[in-house]
């Protein structure tokens, strides 16, 4: 029987993927230092496979914000800088607002205790000097409230859009731009949302947490 036409292209997007996951971490856990130029050639030679796949994932991670591009001029990773700290930050209150306000009531509890554990930790973290490291671990903290949100198309965006946004928060006038004594009241009042379980009060006050206007402002 003859074969189907369409095997190797959802071959290619497997491996595509694989390569793209394998940049991705290598970006996000500093491997792969921001504005360092990336060529096939070495990534060829690192990943083991072709052409293809490696210009293919680099395209995905374009458009996710983790990598910069110029047809014929370079392709390197991105260097954060402190112009697109607020925005970046913001856009992800405006989206993580959302989940959370689906995610609250969904939560089993062990879910609720890991996440609170999670809001303690970024507290204690953020008022010993250490708003850098909560930031590098920014994606992964996101993580865990799509986890419980319920929703496809929500949790889809999150995964395209969250590493290029969180990455642009790891910039050294973090702590200045995002003061915690600012933050901290707001994660505070988030984490008795959560163990509430009021959606409402939980979205309003990640929105807070993000530096997003309150009604009184």
């Amino acid at each position: 029987m003859p074969v189907p036409s369409t095997q190797p292209a959802a071959e290619r997007k497997l491996l595509r993927d694989t390569v793209q996951d394998k940049i991705r971490d290598a970006i996000m856990d500093g491997t792969l230092e921001p504005g360092e130029r990336l060529n096939d050639d070495d990534l060829i030679a690192w990943l083991g496979v072709s052409r293809t796949p490696i210009r293919e994932a680099l395209a995905e991670l374009s458009r996710s914000g983790l990598i910069e591009m110029a047809p014929n001029r370079y392709t390197r990773v991105a260097a954060p800088t402190k112009d697109e700290l607020l925005d970046a930050y913001r856009t992800l209150g405006v989206i993580y607002g959302g989940v959370v306000r689906l995610a609250v009531p969904r939560f089993t509890e062990a879910q609720r205790k890991k996440v609170v554990k999670m809001l303690d930790d970024v507290v204690t973290r953020s008022t010993k000097g250490n708003q850098d490291e909560v930031a590098r671990e920014g994606a992964d903290i996101y993580a865990m409230w799509v986890e419980a949100c319920g929703n496809a198309s929500l949790a889809a965006l999150c995964r395209s859009t969250t590493d290029g946004l969180a990455f642009k928060l790891r910039v050294p006038e973090l702590a200045e731009m995002i003061p915690v004594d600012t933050v901290v009241p707001e994660l505070e009042r988030l984490k008795a949302a959560v163990l509430a379980k009021d959606p409402i009060a939980a979205e309003l006050a990640m929105e807070a947490v993000h530096l997003l206007p309150s009604r009184e402002q």
